[in-house]
């Protein structure tokens, strides 16, 4: 590589190849994401054609949730290694084929194979290696451009729920998702092509580090993964994100369902999703710019607020215009957060081991995801009702709040960017 790899804003071309790199992002986590949050909708069409209960039937779900986790660690070194192009295609080439195999859906364990274990590698591709490139493109605007690109999840969210509703009303659940599948595969592997690891496969720069530069920051070693783990800060993080994933799971598993037993309607109970992903996106963007202005531990807080009052206020909620209040809490807080992760952990670890250690708080949220969402399932079907639930999920909640609340500086100043793989 010619030259030095460092420049100033006022150096950066005309045409900075990073905001294509975000461009992707934002479609292929709106793909995967939207796709795989749909599963509420499908949620009562399974049930009603198989008789499955509500625990067997989110099992599948939180298997998927359990391998992301797990594989988004296996995710993040892969593209360490062999650049976030090849990674991302191969996990939606998982990812379009579990949808069409789970088109073909006659038996639970099907449903466990095809949808928890193929769409649950395919997921593993849809955040860590983007987060993690989008880190090393960018020092400065890195919590706005985190926070455009995963905002894609919101926008998936808000739209993929409403066409798969439609979908399943005019032609049945099975051939809306070959529907899915279809477009899974091909969105996601044309968007993955534009994807370079680092400014240096374009022939440039990351975007403001010379600023930092001169602060001393880059110079400064990050954590290894071995230092970090040692850190009381990941441990905090980790059950933060593990507190955070416990609510995630259960609202968007099952809110959709809740609240048709309350007397919404389908479509104004898949609207509710789709106002939890929408006001997510704009979450990302808000909190991910504010992370930049007001600090991440500041923005983390506020977004940790948000969520507990909102799964309170769900306790209470009763009709549908509460429930879109819910939705929208909920919502922008938890597009906050996911936003933050990625700037977090780079402000307090570097980027040395930057997309082990979000691989790490991944496994930590998915993994809360998938007993969140299986255990609001057995709760319900022991006692006929989701609010015991919402109200251990709301407590749990609050100990997210004060866990990140006790975030402190690692003491030790980090790299805040790094050079490029070659592929």
């Amino acid at each position: 590589m010619k030259g030095n790899l460092f420049v100033t804003e006022d150096r950066q071309p005309k045409f900075f190849y990073g905001y294509f790199v975000v461009a992707a992002c934002f479609v292929i986590t709106a793909i995967m994401w939207g796709t795989n949050y749909s599963f509420g909708v499908f949620f009562k069409p399974l049930l009603v054609e198989f008789g499955w209960t509500r625990a067997m039937t989110s099992g599948a779900f939180s298997l998927s949730l359990v391998l992301t986790g797990f594989l988004s660690v296996v995710a993040g070194k892969l593209t360490d290694r062999f650049g976030p192009r090849l990674v991302v295609t191969v996990c939606g080439c998982f990812l379009g084929l579990g949808y069409l195999l789970v088109s073909q859906t006659s038996a639970i364990w099907q449903l466990y194979l095809f949808y928890g274990v193929l769409v649950g590698v395919g997921m593993a591709g849809s955040f860590v290696p983007l987060a993690s490139t989008i880190a090393r493109w960018f020092v400065k605007r890195r919590g706005m451009m985190t926070g455009i690109a995963v905002s894609g999840l919101g926008v998936g969210t808000l739209i993929m729920p409403l066409v798969a509703n439609w979908l399943i009303s005019n032609y049945g659940w099975r051939t809306s998702y070959v529907v899915v599948g279809i477009t899974a595969l091909v969105l996601v592997i044309l968007a993955a092509q534009v994807l370079r690891y680092s400014p240096s496969q374009a022939g440039q720069l990351p975007y403001g580090e010379n600023g930092l530069e001169e602060k001393g920051g880059s110079n400064a070693p990050g954590f290894s993964f071995q230092e970090a783990m040692h850190t009381r800060q990941l441990w905090i993080l980790g059950a933060a994100w593990l507190c955070f994933g416990l609510g995630l799971g259960t609202v968007l598993v099952h809110v959709v369902p809740h609240a048709i037993g309350l007397g919404v309607s389908t479509d104004s109970a898949a609207l509710i999703l789709a106002v939890i992903g929408g006001l997510s996106t704009v979450g990302r963007v808000i909190m991910g710019s504010a992370g930049d202005r007001i600090g991440n531990k500041l923005a983390l807080i506020i977004c940790f607020v948000l969520i507990s009052v909102a799964l309170f206020w769900l306790l209470t909620a009763r009709e549908s215009w509460m429930l879109y209040l819910f939705a929208v809490m909920f919502g922008f807080g938890y597009g906050g957060v996911a936003a933050l992760a990625s700037p977090i952990i780079a402000e307090l670890f570097g980027l040395s081991s930057h997309g082990v250690l979000l691989g790490c708080m991944v496994i930590c949220a998915e993994n809360g995801s998938a007993i969140g969402s299986v255990v609001t399932g057995h709760i319900f079907d022991i006692t006929g009702s989701y609010n015991l639930a919402f109200l251990i999920y709301a407590i749990i909640g609050v100990i997210g709040l004060i866990l990140v609340s006790l975030l402190k500086p690692t003491g030790k100043e980090v790299k805040t960017s790094e050079s490029g793989r070659s592929a």
